[in-house]
């Protein structure tokens, strides 16, 4: 807010371009297509303004998180797919990267996270998704982690082969049937968890998770305090998509 009053947040622009915009020619320019589009707020009006675009409703979006709306596509994971968070943006070689790795789940890493939380005083880096890694592989990713000792902070770009495609439905299967409607991981319910909340289960039930790093070149747009920082990071020249 207020950026957000009227419109969802993937349509605030940034040097005449919208979020939303970044994030397709990123996909696009790495060969991702087609595209899928999961919404619930304004998602009409997403609809209106793109419609070259799949469109998948999350009708309980204001009582789910990023998981439960992600498992609302899953009729559309079958052959793997790319997945993306729809407040960021980032450059289309980092998808590229991604696209070339042949692990079954494999997570888009920043490294240069420090940096970028620096004048981030409304989202401290104890709200960063970070992860710790070794060998390739993912250890943990968890808001929770020392950020002295965090590798570099998940972007929210996902790359997943038919096999991990297979794998992330399995465990939502087993662990929303485990949980019965429960607590997950300290959210209220599985569909309320974030997707690294999953992701971590997975990891602790012997699911290997690579990860590609980039240095740099990404933005998450949280607040509006993110938000005017994206805007002077593209006047000072930075690009996306």
């Amino acid at each position: 807010m207020p950026t957000t009053a009227d419109a969802p947040k993937c349509f605030a622009e940034i040097g005449g371009r919208r979020i939303l915009d970044e994030i397709l020619s990123a996909l696009r320019n790495a060969g991702v297509d087609p595209i899928t589009f999961i919404g619930g707020y304004r998602i009409e009006a997403v609809r209106a303004g793109y419609p070259a675009l799949e469109f998948v409703d999350n009708p309980n979006w204001d009582t789910t998180n990023i998981l439960g709306s992600l498992m609302c596509a899953r009729s559309h994971m079958g052959e793997g797919f790319v997945s993306s968070y729809a407040d960021i943006v980032y450059r289309g070689d980092a998808v590229t990267r991604l696209l070339a790795s042949e692990h079954p789940i494999t997570v888009l890493v920043d490294t240069a996270w420090r940096a970028r939380y620096e004048p981030r005083s409304q989202h401290p880096p104890t709200d960063g998704e970070k992860v710790i890694v070794a060998g390739g592989r993912v250890q943990r990713i968890h808001r929770d982690i020392d950020p002295a000792l965090a590798h570099g902070e998940f972007i929210g770009v996902a790359k997943f082969t038919a096999e991990g495609a297979a794998r992330l439905c399995a465990a939502w299967d087993d662990h929303r049937g485990r949980s019965a409607g429960g607590r997950f991981r300290g959210a209220a319910s599985i569909g309320e968890a974030y997707m690294i909340q999953l992701l971590q289960q997975m990891i602790e039930d012997g699911v290997e998770i690579a990860h590609v790093d980039i240095d740099g070149g990404y933005h998450e747009i949280d607040t509006q305090q993110d938000y005017e920082l994206a805007r002077a990071a593209h006047a000072a020249g930075e690009r996306w998509g």
